[in-house]
């Protein structure tokens, strides 16, 4: 049994990115500048923790925002265009499509995008767990979101296929289409952000040096 995975992360173009949280960044005014950066600093915070995570092998990253792609090719971070088929669900199954291209023995996993507070410890932890479910005979196993409704992270066993259901009420889903839910505290892996609340208690946990940056909360930035 693979002891690593690989995982997808999507990402909207920035100026449609996080719409609920326009004007967080900048006392409510909505610059969109302001905005963007925003965005991409949760996105960057949810990549370094990734990237720090040793039961992550490869990163793939989803996204037509050529500014998304420029970025992180900096860092070398792989970044692939959404399909022809929009929305997230089909970006997952592209991004999972072309990393079993690579290695079709691989475990796949689907994690969003806006985790600022994730820690690679508890990435890795939910990916043993998960693994640990597959080895006794799982095939799938998500870890839901704060709320216990959303969906944050879906892994799939090697041979199987991500099957992706996000969206309002994706753990429900999942659990439907026969994944399961793995048990553990991860408050930064479940604390996705949504909202100017979710901000909040994410910032509350402790986020990365991105999201501090744009929120001002690091002076000098």
């Amino acid at each position: 049994m693979t002891s690593t995975v690989d995982l997808v992360v999507p990402v909207k173009p920035l100026a449609k990115a996080k719409s609920r949280l326009r004007g967080a960044a900048d006392g409510g005014i909505g610059e969109p500048r302001a905005h963007a950066r925003l965005a991409m600093a949760l996105l960057r915070d949810t990549i370094d923790a990734v990237r720090a995570a040793p039961a992550v092998r490869r990163l793939l990253v989803v996204s037509s925002d050529p500014v998304v792609a420029a970025e992180l090719g900096v860092f070398g971070i792989d970044v692939a265009p959404d399909g022809p088929v929009p929305g997230l669900n089909p970006a997952y199954e592209r991004g999972a499509a072309l990393l079993r291209e690579q290695d079709p023995a691989a475990a796949v996993g689907a994690l969003q995008a806006d985790l600022p507070a994730l820690r690679p410890d508890e990435l890795d932890e939910a990916v043993g767990a998960a693994l640990a479910l597959f080895a006794a005979g799982a095939r799938r196993a998500f870890v839901a979101d704060a709320d216990g409704t959303g969906t944050t992270f879906l892994l799939a066993a090697p041979g199987t296929a991500l099957d992706p259901r996000f969206g309002v009420g994706s753990a429900g889903a999942h659990e439907r289409s026969g994944a399961l839910r793995i048990a553990g505290s991860w408050p930064g892996l479940r604390r996705d952000v949504d909202t100017a609340a979710d901000l909040r208690e994410a910032a509350a946990l402790g986020v990365g040096e991105h999201t501090s940056c744009a929120l001002a909360l690091i002076p000098g930035c």
